[in-house]
């Protein structure tokens, strides 16, 4: 759908609020030292675990802003972006038959990369409006085949950010059922109006079974460079080695050092980002409003879902399809992210956008025949 979404952007020149990269870029001392280390001649194959400098930077991230202490030489894995760690870790930890929970709406990779393993999706569904966890459902999807809980927080697409209730939820259920859990936290930077991140390995008897995965795109604004990484016990981060060495074996040597000085040198951007991002989204979200467009205002990511049943339409694609015509806007259908039929009327936004992307996307909308 991505695909298709961006040729049609290509063609119609239309404003892209459908997929979640930045307008602006992070800081140009990061590209700076990007561009050093490849006059320097860090031009090599990189190490496979990661280059030593950006696990070490990696490393005092975790120690500065959770108090996690992460050894750097054996428990962090440097990926060619968070898509990668995800897909190595479930050829590395699932198996053929085991079952895996997702909270739906759930991010596509995760639907793609276990049934590459040949494992079975087993679907929590976060109900609208609220898109909370709830115990009951939970406990339903799990069995005596189930090996793993994919958690996503701060949460794509509904831009969810778990309460500590439901974090509480989520590490009681994998400790009393002895599952790996593994965590999604790109966003982890990304949170509004005061509330933290809390990243699950960080709570009591979580650090042993989960598989914390992150990068660099989302925080700092350069998702072109695909670094990402994956933290954990040994154990865990060792099998996520030996399923990447026959992906992608290393990762870009010198944006590893860019990403490195980004990680040490620049934590200011990540305190800035927020507010900066939190001021896009209510713009967004009230021109939204004002078209017609009942949405979901987010707590965190770049992300705002709208409901377009309230047009007439009930096939989100559909009005995604129509939309570049009658409006010169894009915007991203959901139905891809569930299981569940509800999803086929949500819609999602990005906010990431330039202001006067912004507005002049919510002028068009503003002035378009959105009604089915």
């Amino acid at each position: 759908m991505f695909g298709r979404i961006a040729a049609i952007q290509a063609e119609t020149g239309a404003i892209n609020f459908g997929q979640g990269f930045p307008d602006q870029e992070g800081p140009s001392e990061v590209v700076d030292a990007m561009v050093a280390a490849l006059r320097a001649g860090r031009n090599q194959y990189a190490a496979m675990r990661g280059e030593l400098v950006l696990r070490e930077a990696i490393a005092s991230h975790q120690r500065t802003f959770y108090g996690l202490a992460v050894d750097p030489d054996t428990e962090v894995a440097v990926t060619t972006g968070a898509s990668e760690a995800m897909a190595a870790t479930l050829l590395a930890l699932i198996e053929q038959g085991d079952e895996v929970v997702v909270l739906e709406p759930y991010y596509d990779a995760y639907a793609a990369g276990l049934e590459i393993v040949g494992a079975v999706r087993r679907p929590v569904l976060l109900s609208a409006p609220d898109f909370l966890l709830d115990e009951q459902v939970l406990r339903d999807a799990l069995s005596s085949r189930t090996r793993a809980i994919i958690v996503n927080t701060p949460h794509n697409p509904t831009g969810r950010v778990l309460t500590s209730e439901e974090l509480e939820l989520l590490t009681r259920t994998a400790r009393e059922h002895d599952l790996i859990v593994i965590t999604d936290e790109v966003y982890e930077h990304v949170t509004f109006d005061g509330r933290a991140h809390v990243p699950l390995a960080t709570l009591p008897g979580m650090w042993e079974r989960t598989l914390t995965i992150s990068g660099s795109g989302k925080s700092f604004s350069f998702t072109g460079w695909k670094i990402g990484w994956a933290i954990g016990p040994e154990p865990l981060v060792s099998a996520v080695l030996a399923a990447k060495q026959w992906l992608t074996f290393t990762t870009n040597a010198p944006a590893q050092v860019g990403i490195a000085a980004a990680l040490t040198e620049h934590r200011d951007y990540l305190r800035h980002l927020p507010a900066e991002l939190a001021a896009r989204r209510d713009r967004l979200c009230e021109g939204l409003a004002s078209a017609g467009l009942p949405v979901f205002v987010p707590q965190g990511t770049f992300y705002a879902l709208t409901d377009v049943s309230r047009l007439g339409w009930s096939d989100g694609l559909q009005f995604c399809l129509a939309l570049p015509e009658r409006a010169g806007v894009i915007a991203v259908p959901v139905d891809g992210f569930y299981d569940h039929p509800g999803g086929r009327h949500m819609v999602r936004w990005t906010f990431a956008k330039d202001v006067r992307a912004i507005d002049e996307g919510i002028r068009r909308l503003g002035c378009a025949q959105l009604c089915r």
